[in-house]
């Protein structure tokens, strides 16, 4: 790109970026930006709430996802413009730290966009609107920490008013209650107390989801569901009060690390090479019978030789597991997983009071339940649909990450947009003491609070003028816990209908969406590098683009 300069010879171009590049400055490259974050934000927004409608997306391989989590929506919609991934970004990031308001955040931050504009079209600087939303933002945590109900962090009946109010906006909202105690059980199962708080990795809770029946033969299996299936037709398909042996060594003979060549001139040889190989595998199931195990899981492979000595000998066996099932079943069983078959000892075994192998669909699975207190569990959703089972799974993952977030941060306000219309009432009156035009842009942070309740009335076919002026009202006259009750269409108290959210997840959304308003708001430069040309020939030899495709820009 040659920009022109001046010179005592006359104007000369000077190239300082490679031909092609493009570059958009200041207002415009400012614009740009905040409309394709504004875009996203609009194509989420109708999902929002238990009245907000669903996005079918299908893939480039015709595979459809019908969801109106926002998080999905966005992962699995190809965005292209840098800004409106950062809206992905931060959708995503919630996600993975809260596990709900994935919609909410992305909304916020289009709104937050949206006003911000709003004072560049009249001059107000943006690094003055950047301040006024730092400062804002600092003075809604507040607000927020403030009027935070302090919970019990393991008391069921909040935390199943929690799980109610996260899954009452899914599809699975007809067995919300049916799930949402699988979910409080499953939490409850693998929280440990460190230093006088409770922590959870949901890690050690396994979902597995296999279409078929319906939503409500979903269950919570005290202990580990294995996606494979017993490696011997002669063994036990059931064995009750199981001793597990979890072994990460394979029941076979190694090969050598270097060639071998082994000389066999007879056929006396021969049978006494194969005698020799079978006496090593017959000891180590013996090894393995003589600790009282009558159940084997095995990470590695089994010969076919040790498979008919375990089954000779009653022995359950699985193999090829994954290490992170290993892990699970060590936690739930209390065995060891040991990794040579020598040093294994009766007290390195796991107890089950049932191991069996079960048809779930047209697969075989292997059931290890009955864990005496098992510090992880299996969730196995089923469902009339493999995309009502996919969306089942989305719904509980975001359900046992808010019960997870109360667990281990007991703090909760009530939902539908009162806590945001709670700290907007807050925002202004104090946005009113600030001396600068910091002032403008605290106001509009405010007013951007306000788009989560309006949007929730929106979705709900209510009035949204009727409904924000009435919810002002109530919020001005004391009645904190006044929000939007879409089920109803009508302005309620929100803590009466116990619809509850953890103070964690609002306190991500208000944080994320700002972060990212901001950054947004900091761009007043896009320089885009020129795209490669595609190298003469078209495709590569293997049917693939060649090395000068997309992506490769800048590269000679």
């Amino acid at each position: 790109m040659a920009i022109p300069v001046t010179t005592a010879g006359g104007t000369v171009p000077v190239l300082i970026l490679k031909e092609g590049a493009k570059e958009t400055r200041g207002r415009e490259a400012q614009r740009n930006n905040i409309t394709a974050a504004k875009l996203v934000a609009e194509i989420v927004k109708t999902s929002l709430g238990p009245r907000g409608m669903d996005k079918m997306l299908v893939d480039t391989l015709g595979d459809v996802t019908i969801t109106n989590d926002g998080a999905t929506i966005l992962k699995e919609m190809d965005v292209q413009h840098p800004a409106a991934k950062m809206m992905v970004e931060i959708s995503k990031a919630t996600d993975n730290e809260v596990g709900d308001g994935t919609t909410s955040v992305v909304v916020l931050a289009g709104a937050l966009l949206e006003k911000a504009e709003e004072l560049i079209n009249k001059d107000v600087h943006p690094t003055i609107i950047v301040d006024g939303y730092n400062m804002a933002l600092e003075k809604a945590l507040q607000v927020l920490d403030d009027v935070s109900i302090k919970v019990e962090p393991l008391d069921k009946r909040t935390l199943r008013k929690i799980a109610l109010t996260t899954l009452a906006s899914k599809l699975v909202a007809e067995e919300s209650g049916y799930l949402a105690d699988l979910v409080i059980d499953a939490v409850l199962t693998v929280a440990e107390k460190k230093d006088g708080k409770y922590k959870v990795d949901i890690d050690n809770i396994k979902v597995e989801k296999k279409a078929g029946e319906s939503l409500h033969d979903t269950q919570l299996i005290r202990g580990i569901v294995l996606d494979k299936e017993v490696v011997h037709g002669g063994m036990p398909k059931r064995v009750e009060k199981a001793k597990i042996a979890l072994i990460n060594a394979p029941l076979e003979i190694e090969k050598t690390e270097f060639d071998a060549k082994i000389r066999i001139n007879s056929p006396e040889q021969m049978k006494l090479f194969l005698e020799e190989e079978n006496r090593m595998l017959k000891s180590m199931v013996d090894k393995i019978v003589a600790t009282g195990a009558n159940v084997v899981i095995c990470q590695k492979g089994i010969d076919d030789m040790a498979q008919h000595y375990l089954a000779k000998a009653g022995v359950l066996a699985v193999r090829r597991v994954k290490e992170s099932d290993m892990y699970k079943l060590a936690k739930a069983t209390g065995a060891r997983v040991v990794t040579n078959i020598e040093e294994l000892s009766p007290s390195d075994l796991g107890y089950a009071d049932l191991v069996e192998e079960r048809k779930v669909e047209t697969d075989k699975w292997v059931f290890i339940e009955g864990c005496k207190d098992p510090r992880a569990v299996t969730i196995l959703i089923r469902g009339g649909s493999q995309r009502v089972v996919d969306e089942a799974d989305r719904s509980i993952h975001d359900a046992i990450m808010v019960v997870k977030d109360v667990v281990e941060n007991p703090a909760i306000v009530a939902g539908g947009g009162s806590i945001e219309a709670y700290i907007a009432k807050e925002l202004r009156s104090w946005a009113s003491t600030l001396p600068g035009r910091e002032q403008l842009a605290a106001i509009r942070f405010a007013e951007a609070l306000e788009v989560i309740p309006l949007t929730l009335a929106e979705n709900a076919g209510m009035d949204p003028i009727d409904t924000m002026t009435e919810l002002r009202s109530k919020q001005n006259k004391g009645s904190k816990w006044t929000g939007v009750d879409v089920k109803n269409t009508q302005v309620a108290d929100m803590y009466k209908l116990e619809v509850l959210e953890p103070a964690v997840v609002k306190s991500q959304i208000m944080k994320a969406a700002t972060e990212a308003a901001i950054m947004i708001l900091r761009i007043d430069d896009v320089i885009a590098a020129a795209k490669a040309e595609m190298p003469k020939g078209g495709k590569g030899s293997e049917g693939e683009e060649g090395a000068g495709g997309e992506g490769m820009g800048g590269m000679e």
